[in-house]
């Protein structure tokens, strides 16, 4: 089940949202920054935009602050989601 993360104002009513998507278990630990029909992956465990578009400089400083100063729960929600896929896996550890 997805997990939906509240954004502050004024982000929540112009449409912002930030999620940990359910089907992603393959991929890298990350959370999606939505905004009407755009999407931006956040790594979980380096904190690096996992893609180049739509360009990372378009996502709010204040929506970036507000994921690093929740990243522990962020984290947390996706370990509960992904036990199998851990932010903090063995394959971190090896790199």
């Amino acid at each position: 089940m997805a997990f939906s993360f509240p954004l502050p104002p004024p982000f929540d009513a112009q449409g912002w949202k930030l999620k940990i998507r359910d089907r992603e278990r393959s991929e890298p630990p990350h959370v999606t920054i939505l905004h009407k029909h755009r999407a931006w992956r956040l790594d979980l465990r380096s904190l690096r935009f996992l893609d180049r578009e739509p360009d990372p400089a378009e996502v709010p400083r204040d929506i970036e602050k507000h994921i690093l100063n929740n990243i522990d729960l962020l984290r947390k929600e996706w370990d509960e989601i992904y036990p199998e896929n851990p932010v903090n896996s063995q394959e971190d550890a090896d790199e």
